[in-house]
This record gives C-alpha cells, structure tokens and sequence, in this order.
C-alpha cells in the first residue's frame, strides 16, 4: 500500500467514526427519526454533498449505527461470557453474567439501546446486514445452553403439543442440536430478558423496583432456570 494511499484511508476512518459520533449525539438529543444528514453535516462543518460520499443516505447511516450498537452489545456479552468460562464458571453462572453484562451495557449507552430495541424508525427497513450482528447476543446464550446439554444436560422445559411444530422450526434456523423444548424456552427468556433491560431503560421500574441489581440477578436466574439450567 502507497504512503499516500494510506493516508487517504485513514482519513476517510476517522471521518467516518467523526460522522458516527455526532449521528449518535443527534440520537441522544433528538431520537432516531429525527436524524439529519445535513445537520450531521452542519455540525461537523462539512458541506452535505461531502458527508454523502460517505453515508448516501439516511438509511444507510442508520444503519451502521445499528451494526455498530450490535457488535458492541455483541462483544459484551462474549467477553463476559469468555472470561466466566476461563473462570470455570458453571452454564447458570454463564448464563447470569451474560445477562447482567447486557444490562450494564444497555445503562451505559441508553440512546443505542433505543435505537437497537427501541421503537421502529418510521419509514426504515433493517437490511440483511444487521442480522449478523443482531444474532450475536442470541448466540452466546445458545452456546451456554448447548454446552450445558452436551455435558451435565438440561431440564427439559415443558412444550404444548400445538407449539411443537413451530419450535422445531426453531432448532432448524438456530439452535441445532438442541431440543425443541429449550429453543423455545430460550427465544421466551431472551425476549424477557430485553423486557426486563427495557423496563429499567426506559423508568418503568421508578417507585417499583428500588434495589434493581439484586432483583435482576434474581430474574436472570429464573429465566437461566426457565431453560433448563441448574442452579450449579
């Protein structure tokens, strides 16, 4: 690679992450369907024909905002779980810091978190992009659930005969090697789950729930045992 060619890619990096961070502080000030490319532009003191090199539309840079907020609740979510693994932590205890490694992120970027789980953007479709990313939180509680049935198993969750057919479906797209039962029971306590972050997110907790980490760390055990895990 040419000096000068590297210097023209580093360049247009650092403009894109400039543009991504002032998009994002237009999300925390006024929310997603709000977003402006010219005034993305405005702020940063570029000329909007400039800005739209980069991003050629509004969707598309929503778009790798959504990718960015993923990978990074993704990468979370992994790290914790590598690190509890290395500690020779069980499936539940897993399970559990997971959980709360969500928790923590979705506190600590509350805007992304809007954006990612939030209400639809009016007039946005996510592309096929975003499910890579997206799937990365559901993947790490996959594997903490497969490794724990091919190694002490798991309690079989009960499944009606009528929502049988739907969660084999499950495992074919998903979960492979699991059973219908716990796929199932997993798609139940990851969208518990994210109720659960959402409620405290968005203040539906106030003058509800006062000690917020200990009833968390509560309600991640329930749904670690709603899968089948055992409190080891």
């Amino acid at each position: 690679m040419s000096t000068v060619r590297g210097a023209r890619e580093r360049a247009r990096i650092e403009v894109t992450a400039a543009i991504k961070d002032e998009a994002r502080r237009a999300l925390a000030a006024e929310g997603a369907a709000k977003l402006s490319l010219r005034a993305v532009a405005r702020e940063l003191g570029m000329v909007s024909s400039a800005l739209y090199r980069y991003f050629p539309s509004r969707d598309e840079l929503l778009t790798a905002l959504i990718v960015d907020a993923y990978d990074s609740v993704g990468a979370a979510a992994e790290a914790v779980d590598a690190r509890a693994l290395a500690a020779g932590s069980g499936p539940r205890a897993r399970w559990i810091a997971v959980c709360e490694a969500v928790r923590a992120w979705a506190l600590e970027h509350p805007h992304e978190y809007a954006l990612i789980y939030g209400s639809p953007v009016p007039g946005y479709t996510a592309p096929l992009d975003t499910i890579g990313p997206a799937s990365r939180v559901g993947n790490a509680f996959i594997g903490i659930v497969r490794a724990a049935y091919e190694g002490r198993g798991v309690a079989l969750p009960p499944l009606p005969a009528e929502l049988r057919p739907e969660a084999v479906r499950m495992v074919e797209d998903f979960a492979a090697g699991l059973p219908p039962e716990v796929a199932a029971a997993l798609v139940a306590a990851w969208a518990q789950l994210f109720g659960l972050v959402s409620f405290e997110v968005f203040g539906q907790f106030t003058r509800v729930v006062e000690d917020r980490e200990a009833f968390f760390a509560h309600a991640a055990g329930q749904l670690a045992h709603g899968v089948g895990l055992s409190a080891v």
